[in-house]
């Protein structure tokens, strides 16, 4: 009978903990977002604006541990666009981002969404907004950098080549000496860069005035630099954008709560409004 019973509890305490194990993750995230909705909605309150995020950090999902990396996507244009939509027309949007960036489709979408937001518009990006991300940041109508946060170029990306390179490998070789794929490769190449060129002018030219949007416009896709380069808060000023560095401390307290080892989440949350106007 001693033995039976020992046999049961010693049954019941493996069961306790394996289930431990397999539960322990989820009431690690289940209480990660919890916390990051209090401290949205505290940040709302104090700035009276919506806030949203979209946050992408390379993650370790399942048991092992296996990493998995986040970017723009089509996902998060349908959420940033949902909560944009969501938000009332005349109160700010603060939008924090931390990206390396992603599908240009996306981050376009999302761009013109917030461009066209009635009341003002706010960027805050304390680490880093590369590419797609510095792209977003260019439609607000403030970028607020960490000291030490960066921006980077806008240059199209087709597969792993940058678009100007492309255009500058032929033009170098002559189109007569490479062969027709990569002519076809080049006059795309020569398509994105107008494209996301006229974009970035078309963001800027109410801000900015037509000459100097159209010099920023040139400089972050003609691919002066390599597609990482690092455009700093002093950079980011000696070019002429509009950057300050008054990043709230409750954005430095939110980035912690997305450090989660165990499990995936979505990249996209915000603190909606009522039709009040007060935050939910």
């Amino acid at each position: 009978m001693a033995d039976a019973t020992t046999g049961f509890f010693g049954s019941l305490l493996w069961w306790l903990f394996f289930l431990y194990i397999l539960l322990w993750p989820q009431m690690q995230y289940k209480g990660l977002q919890a916390a990051r909705a209090r401290m949205l909605k505290k940040l709302s309150e104090k700035r009276g604006s919506t806030v949203i995020t979209m946050i992408h950090r390379q993650e370790s999902v399942g048991l092992f541990g296996i990493p998995f990396y986040k970017f723009i996507s089509i996902e998060d244009s349908e959420e940033v666009l949902r909560a944009i939509r969501m938000a009332p027309k005349d109160k700010p949007i603060d939008l924090i981002i931390h990206t390396p960036g992603g599908l240009v489709l996306a981050a376009t979408q999302i761009a013109r969404a917030l461009k066209d937001h009635p009341a003002e518009t706010r960027v805050i990006v304390p680490h880093y907004a590369m590419s797609g991300g510095t792209l977003i940041a260019l439609a607000a109508d403030k970028i607020i950098m960490d000291p030490h946060a960066v921006l980077g170029p806008v240059d199209p990306q087709l597969g792993q080549y940058p678009a100007p390179s492309i255009v500058k490998a032929v033009e170098k070789k002559g189109a007569d000496k490479v062969d027709d794929q990569t002519l076809i490769l080049a006059d795309v190449a020569e398509k994105a860069i107008v494209q996301v060129r006229d974009f970035v002018y078309d963001l800027l030219k109410d801000r900015y005035g037509d000459e100097k949007a159209r010099e920023l416009a040139q400089v972050l896709t003609e691919g002066r630099w390599t597609h990482d380069y690092p455009i700093t808060y002093e950079h980011a000023r000696e070019l002429g954008l509009h950057v300050s560095t008054d990043v709230p401390e409750e954005v430095y307290a939110l980035m912690e709560m997305y450090k989660q080892p165990m499990k995936q989440r979505g990249t996209v949350e915000f603190m909606p409004y009522t039709q009040r106007g007060e935050s939910s």
